[in-house]
This record gives C-alpha cells, structure tokens and sequence, in this order.
C-alpha cells in the first residue's frame, strides 16, 4: 500500500484542533484494507512561533517543506498580530515558493444544509471556482515612499503574466470538461476599470476558450459576479479569476452553500515538482478557538482533495462519501449548522460512517 509524507502545519486559532480531525480521518482510512498509510512531520509554525522568534517560521522553513508529497494547513492569524504579517510570513510565501498556482474551492448545497439563499434545494448550487493563487493583486511589488510624511506615497503593482494567467484558465476549462456539468466557464473581470491587467486577462480567456468549443463561456465584471452569486447561484458551474476577486468571492459562495465551516481548497502546483497544500478556507476563528466547537467538515473535505490529487480516487470518495452522509441525517453537526456537536463528536462520526461505507 502506498505511503505518502505529510507535513502538517495545525497554526492559529482552531487550526490545530480542525486539523486534529482530519488526521483522524486520514488515519482511518490507513486502518481499512489496502488504505493508504501517511507518516506526518508537525511544524509548529504561526503566531506562537512568531511572538518568540520573529518569524511566523525559520529561515530554512520552505527547505524543510520541499521533501513531502503534500502539506496539511490549519490556519493563520492572530488578533493581536497584524494580518499582513500573519499572512505574508506564511502562507502566501508557501504558495509563491511551491508555485501552488491554482487554488481550487468547491461549492456545493448539499442535502440537509440550509442556504441563506430562499427556495435553493439541495444540488441547486453546484460550482468550483479557480483562483489564480501566486501573483496578480498578490504579488508582493510595491512600496512606500517618504513614509510618515505628509508627502507619504503608496504604490502596490498587481502582476499578471502571461503564463500564470492561461495556466488558471486552461485549468478551469480542463476541469469543467472532466466535471459533466453544465459545461460553462465565467470569467471574473474588472476591464472597464483596469485597463492592462483585465483587458490582459480577457484577451487570454478569450484565446483559450477557442480551444474548448464545446463549452459555452461568459465574462462577468465582479460586481455584476458578486451579485449574481447572491440571487442566482444556480447559474454558475465553473469561475475563473484573479487572486483578489477569487478569494472574495469564494468566500461568498462558501456561505451561499451554508456555512464557511464546509469550505475546503486545494493549492495546487500544476507541475508536481513541489508539494502542493490542502486547506480549510474559514481561517483561525478566534472567538470559538480552543472551545471545540470549529466545523472540521472543510478540513476533512480538504482531505478528500488532497488524495484526489494523489490519485486515491476511491479514499477520496469515501470521504466525500461519509461528509455527504453526515450532513444528510444530520445526527451530528455543529453550531454553524444549527447542531451542538463538539469538533472532534464531528471527526468521530465521519470515521465511524466511514467504517460503515
């Protein structure tokens, strides 16, 4: 049976109790016959890690990353640290180093969880959506110029390169072709404002779409995108976008299916020279860390992508399999799903259906 090396990296606020869950999953599936098996190396990186050296991790952190098959993520964030050091001393250079360029966040409503959204049935809300995950309005250019002075100037560039561009969109139009869906890719676009970056990226959606006739195509300024996610979810099968308008709207449509507690991504290095990273979308969630109280549903979830990605198709069914199941019957769930079971009551009952399965 293949064995595959994990770092784990549990981070802030409930990261560490979420990803407590999924390992559990994980380690039930190396208990069935024939499973995988997964030898783990903790990193106790993030903001405990930060407050005692400086760093949110070591020097030699991403060397240390390099030689696993898969980073499993919690979550960063500190309240009393500020976001862009959390963020920009972790995780985004995670993302640019292993050249994760396509971040991957499913959407769907299942059966047994309520929209927000009146009169959406289960299946209604079926969307992935692609986001450009290492460089567009992320990419770390820029500066400031005569800082503290009343002369104080701020420039922040946004890259978008040619390659990294196609290679988000060619994904998106790859997946939705293998997806059976309703064969329709939405670009998100802002061109009518950013005259070079989005016009840029319209022009290459436009040259990548002539190599999939089959699927139908339509192009979405991002209020318009934003609005339409909010009324008419239904009518999206897979988005593309760039880095900023694809985090704010997956957000949106997380919670458009029911909670952000069921919203699992994958950062994906198309190439498979670097280790890619497997992720809950909801963050650190301060005000219930520590209080097992986290949906670890989006971490397990993020498991389930993690052995699709190592061609585990059938390990990844079977967690998809007991998710879908559990939130059916509805016998455990947590808060934000109108239930009051704790995080690791949720763990036990997606090991157990997937005992049964």
């Amino acid at each position: 049976m293949p064995e595959y090396n994990l770092a784990v990296i549990a981070g802030d606020g409930v990261g560490p109790e979420v990803v407590a869950e999924g390992r559990k999953v994980l380690d039930a599936l190396s208990q069935a016959s024939g499973g995988p098996t997964f030898r783990y190396t903790e990193y106790p990186w993030g903001s405990a890690y930060y407050r005692e050296t400086g760093r949110m991790m070591p020097e030699d952190g991403l060397e240390l990353l390099q030689g696993h098959d898969a980073i499993l993520f919690g979550a960063v964030g500190d309240p009393d640290i500020p976001d862009h050091i959390t963020l920009q001393g972790l995780l985004l250079p995670m993302r640019r180093a292993f050249d994760q360029a396509l971040n991957i966040r499913p959407c769907y409503l299942h059966p047994g969880v309520v929209s927000p959204i009146s009169g959406k049935q289960p299946g209604d809300v079926d969307m992935v959506i692609f986001r450009e995950n290492t460089e567009g309005e992320y990419a770390p250019v820029g500066g400031r110029l005569y800082e503290g002075t009343p002369d104080e100037t701020v420039i922040q560039t946004g890259v978008f390169t040619r390659r990294g561009t196609e290679r988000i969109i060619r994904a998106a139009f790859d997946n939705c072709v293998q997806r059976n869906g309703r064969l329709k890719v939405t670009s998100v676009t802002k061109s009518n404002a950013l005259a070079f970056s989005m016009v840029f990226w319209d022009e290459v959606f436009e040259d990548v779409a002539k190599d999939y006739p089959q699927v139908s195509t339509e192009s979405l300024l991002v209020d318009r995108a934003s609005m339409d996610l909010v009324r008419w979810p239904e009518d999206f099968d897979v988005i593309v976008s760039s880095n900023l308008f694809g985090d704010i709207l997956s957000d949106i449509a997380a919670v458009v299916t029911g909670s952000m507690g069921l919203a699992a991504s994958a950062n994906v290095n198309p190439g498979r020279k670097h280790p890619s990273m497997f992720e809950s979308v909801h963050g650190a969630a301060f005000d219930i860390a520590g209080k097992n109280l986290a949906n670890p549903l989006a971490t397990i979830s993020a498991t389930a992508m993690m052995m699709d990605h190592f061609g585990e198709h059938q390990s990844a069914r079977r967690i998809d399999g007991a998710v879908a199941r559990s939130l059916q019957e509805r016998k455990v769930v947590t808060g934000d799903l109108g239930g009051s079971a704790s995080t690791t009551e949720v763990g036990d009952e997606i090991v157990r259906l997937l005992g049964e399965g």
